[in-house]
């Protein structure tokens, strides 16, 4: 694939992003809603690769950063980014690097490594939620991460369906 398209999918990844945040059920326990956004990570960095992939989520955190809406709840700004949820978004563009690298892999390297790019998603926004809230592990753990792990399991199960759709049409 040349350049221009993969810079063309690459927008169009931070825009699916985007609107994946925007689907967003919020929780009454915590700031971090569900949204569809880490299954458009995992695709962007199965499809597009590691540069590409990781490229795309960095124009999306680039332009909630700025103040466009694109973050959950059509929120933008640098509060956001700096606020309690912020390190999961910061978290969008390591998932999307990891899952790079599973790009034309086996369907077991690809669930490998969607699983290990949610946990360095979890592992930044997790400690990022701590120290922006002053909550302690057990907390945290109960807050950002046991009620979105079922969710996540079925996001990669999905990226996977799609990505290998996809991947017929790209």
């Amino acid at each position: 694939m040349n350049k221009t398209k993969l810079l063309i999918y690459s927008a169009i990844f931070a825009s699916l992003t985007s609107v994946c945040s925007w689907i967003n059920i919020p929780l009454f326990f915590t700031p971090v809603p569900i949204n569809l956004a880490t299954f458009s990570c995992m695709l962007a960095g199965l499809l597009l690769g590691v540069k590409y992939g990781t490229f795309s989520q960095l124009i999306y955190v680039l332009l909630g950063t700025i103040g466009l809406p694109v973050f959950a709840g059509f929120t933008g700004g640098l509060g956001i980014v700096a606020g309690p949820t912020g390190g999961f978004i910061i978290g969008y563009i390591a998932c999307a690097l990891v899952c790079g690298f599973a790009q034309k892999k086996t369907d077991y390297i690809k669930i490998l490594f969607m699983a290990i790019g949610m946990i360095c998603c979890y592992l930044l926004g997790l400690l990022w939620f701590m120290h922006v809230t002053g909550s302690g592990l057990v907390a945290g753990l109960l807050s950002c991460v046991v009620p979105f792990l079922f969710g996540d399991i079925v996001k990669i199960v999905l990226a996977l369906f799609v990505s290998k759709k996809l991947e017929k049409l790209i």
